[in-house]
């Protein structure tokens, strides 16, 4: 009995709950050994969260029973959100109360239990289908008797509990690794044994190595894989030549980083007799010494990725494979797998190839020789490499027509500064500087952007199993969310919804280059779009604005592409029976799924070194001053970005001149009496008042308040964003103008006077008006905040307290003198 047909036949709509018996009828079992099949299939499901089994013992899908399944995000302050496997339904909020044993990372079933106020969806928790965290990376702390360890991993909301016999070791200040043996129930904290001493937590080092173990990365490699990668060829012969297209006499270069040593891909071009392009990319064969269902192969979809930590890489193959045979250093013969791609003058892509070549590049240049060649005409690199110069200036040639047809149909560019932090050998930072985007790194990426597309679009029309790169189009609401928040810089973009075309978005990242608003506009319109990720299917990609698009050009250090290669391969070879195209058919979805997975997780830990390396680094800059840009504002304070990417927040009990009321719509912070604002965009003098690395918590306060620079607000009328290529400046009607001279005049006008007017009308008194802007921007949206002292009213305060304090001492001290008198 298969489990797909028993959850099909639970799916349909006249499927009611029923029993093992009823089930055995339903289906027509008649054998024993069909019936223990039925039951043991039966257990497996509900053991998975596939099936429920009810207090009457009888089996149902969750989605019949008001159930969802879903994985567990929780919130350090005790909440969470289950985010669900179904398709657009969207998350839902689990109140601390409700969590029912669940931990953050587990896999649980969540009853809808109602729709509140801002249609949000609430349930409470059911049931845990399987624990997320097994072992968890804290610091330990002795209580003499019993421990605790502290998580790292702020989400999980509860100490560990460790008994004196599990210590095994650790000692007060350890950074552990701890194996959870007793999950909690109700208010207990989870119970763990140490399986593992890191080291001190101010060791050098420890650090960066429990954000390895936190994330579980893994490390080292086992020995089998290490046997199967030594016994790689140093070089190649010529009977792994035969059957493949000699390109070795065809000129072409690989470009990297300085300090890069798997050398994945190569590139050449040439003016055919037609005047067409012919561009070629040429990526290692690493299919060809990683067979599938290897000990390499089985550690590499384990990995799924390599992972760029700040001072280090935990690559997803041995460096035997990845900087040895695989990697196409200068002069040497190597395998690879080339897409010959045809481009006529407007680079549109008139014919292509793809095929097994072996290839010997050139030379093995740098962006940064590229560059100087290129942008700065360096006369001596031009003389060192002067046979390839003129296939340099093609490559522009042809790169910038890449880019100017990818900008015409639509493309997204984010333009966003990559930080790049310098550390000594004890792992201390002692830099942040910038990744640099040459004409060198756009070359690169044009061309691996083409071939991409090239063999995503060649295997969709085969119509065979394959893996994408998708990136579907953003939730409605999301995108008009973020058109809401552009009008308060004085932006309109035209359309509604999903009928924005992303090239509308584009000139929109455009219009804000340079100006003080350009970086949290492009994180906002980031943070309004889904996720980028591997599909089974062909979905396309919103952000590039194609139809195909998968990830082919980077075999070594990503497990798709190493796939790609392999669909490649079997493609060629003819090997496409009808039972191994079913394979891949049941395959390439839990592919897709596991490496998505695998890529978020990456990202998260290496987000979380460069956080921890920016704390450090701000830690010996307490007290120093800097100017920044407000990155964020929100109800309690505001985030601002100096310019080497570090952020901080200044929190509004740090704005001291004033009460300041959130205004959420307009993002801004206002002054209740002064009216001062604080809006994002604004240049501030902010000073580093205190560091935080457990928490990687930058706190910042005002020095001084400057003006914003340029910035567009509602000053103007807005720039109309129409995504055809123009925009066009709004104008105001006469009721909006005369709505902005009305709005003016009440903005002038001073509390006082303000209150006087309102008594005049005999409208509301001034209690409940205290905010003028409150009045004119609507109700509700502008929440007066605790934390902030006026000019006024703290003295009072302070005076009342100390009154409060003196007469809790006095009474103090004639309860201790009537106690002494009775001991007498």
């Amino acid at each position: 009995m298969k489990e797909q047909d028993i959850l099909a036949f639970m799916r349909e709509q006249a499927y009611h709950p029923m029993t093992v018996a009823e089930l055995e009828a339903a289906f027509g079992i008649t054998d024993s050994d069909d019936f223990k099949e039925l039951v043991k299939t039966l257990n497996q499901l509900e053991d998975s969260g596939e099936i429920i089994r009810t207090r009457t013992n009888r089996y149902g899908v969750p989605e019949k029973m008001n159930l969802i399944r879903g994985k567990l995000q929780n919130h350090p302050k005790g909440f969470g959100f289950v985010i669900t496997e179904t398709p657009d339904q969207d998350d839902i909020y689990v109140h601390a109360n409700d969590m029912n044993g669940a931990l953050h990372g587990d896999t649980v079933l969540v009853r809808m239990e109602k729709i509140s106020g801002g249609n949000r969806a609430e349930g409470r928790i059911i049931r845990v289908v399987e624990r997320g965290i097994t072992e968890v990376v804290g610091t330990f702390q002795d209580e003499n008797h019993y421990a605790f360890v502290i998580p790292d991993e702020k989400r999980i909301g509860k100490d560990i509990f460790i008994p004196k016999e599990a210590y095994n070791g650790a000692v007060d200040g350890h950074k552990v690794v701890v194996k959870i043996v007793r999950y909690p129930e109700g208010r207990v904290n989870p119970e763990g044994e140490v399986v593992e001493i890191l080291g001190h937590k101010n060791d050098p080092g420890v650090d960066i190595l429990s954000i390895i173990r936190k994330f579980g990365l893994p490390e080292a490699f086992p020995a089998d894989v290490i046997a199967e990668a030594e016994a790689a060829p140093d070089q190649i012969s010529e009977e792994e030549i035969k059957g493949r297209r000699d390109l070795r006499d065809r000129m072409m270069v690989t470009i990297d980083g300085a300090d890069a040593k798997d050398l994945d891909d190569a590139v050449s071009v040439e003016v055919l007799p037609n005047g067409n392009y012919r561009l070629g990319v040429h990526i290692a064969d690493v299919s060809y010494y990683v067979r599938e269902n290897s000990a390499l192969d089985q550690e590499a979809y384990r990995r799924g990725t390599s992972v760029y930590l700040v001072d280090r890489v935990i690559p997803m193959l041995p460096h035997r494979l990845s900087n040895g045979i695989c990697s196409l250093n200068p002069k040497v013969d190597r395998l690879t797998i080339s897409c010959d791609m045809e481009m006529d003058a407007g680079a549109n892509v008139v014919k292509y190839d793809i095929f097994l070549s072996v290839i010997r590049t050139n030379e093995r240049m740098t962006y940064s020789d590229i560059r100087k060649i290129l942008e700065d005409s360096d006369e001596e690199l031009i003389a060192k490499y002067e046979e390839l110069v003129p296939m340099f200036r093609k490559m522009e040639e042809l790169a910038r027509k890449l880019r100017a047809k990818r900008m015409a149909r639509g493309a997204i560019d984010f333009d966003f500064r990559e930080a790049k932090i310098y550390v000594n050998e004890e792992g201390t930072p002692t830099d942040i500087g910038f990744r640099v985007r040459s004409i060198a790194e756009s070359i690169i990426e044009e061309f691996m952007l083409a071939a991409n597309e090239t063999v995503a679009e060649h295997f969709h029309w085969l119509k065979q199993p394959f893996i994408y790169r998708v990136h579907e189009d953003p939730k409605e609401e999301k995108l008009q969310a973020f058109m809401e928040f552009i009008t308060n810089f004085g932006y309109s973009v035209r359309g509604k919804g999903n009928t924005v075309h992303p090239r509308a978005l584009q000139q929109l990242l455009e219009e804000v280059k340079g100006t003080p608003e350009e970086v949290i506009i492009s994180t906002v319109m980031l943070r309004s779009m889904k996720q980028a990720r591997y599909d089974a299917e062909s979905l396309g990609h919103y952000g590039l604005a194609t139809d195909f698009y998968t990830h082919f050009t980077s075999p070594i250090r990503r497990y798709p592409d190493l796939i790609v290669h392999r669909r490649i391969r079997e493609s060629l070879e003819g090997d496409l029976s009808e039972k191994r195209l079913a394979h891949w058919q049941e395959q390439m979805p839990l592919i897709a799924e596991h490496s998505s997975q695998r890529e978020r997780l990456a990202v998260d830990a290496e987000r979380e070194t460069d956080d921890l390396k920016k704390a450090e680094y701000m830690l010996e800059r307490v007290g120093e001053e800097f100017e920044g840009v407000i990155s964020g504002v929100t109800s309690f304070g505001i985030f601002v970005e100096l310019p080497n990417t570090i952020e901080g927040l200044v929190h509004v009990s740090f704005l001291t001149d004033d009460y300041y009321h959130y205004h959420e719509k307009a993002y801004a912070l206002i002054g209740e009496r002064t009216g001062k604002q604080f809006r994002i965009g604004d240049v501030v003098q902010v000073r580093v008042s205190n560091v935080n690395v457990d928490e990687r918590a930058i706190d910042f306060e005002i020095v001084g308040m400057k003006k914003s620079g340029g910035f567009r607000g509602r000053e103007r009328g807005p720039k109309v964003i129409d995504g055809r290529g123009g925009q066009r400046a709004g104008r105001k009607s006469k009721q909006e103008r005369s709505a902005k001279q009305k709005t003016e005049t009440k903005r002038e006008l001073h509390p006082a006077a303000f209150r006087k007017k309102l008594k005049e009308r005999g409208q509301k008194t001034y209690r409940q008006h205290a905010n003028p802007q409150a009045d004119l921007e609507g109700a509700g949206e502008v929440v007066p905040l605790g934390g902030a002292e006026g000019e006024q009213g703290a003295p009072r305060e302070k005076a009342f307290w100390e009154d409060f304090v003196r007469s809790k001492k006095k009474k103090r001290k004639n309860i201790a003198g009537q106690a002494k008198r009775k001991r007498r």
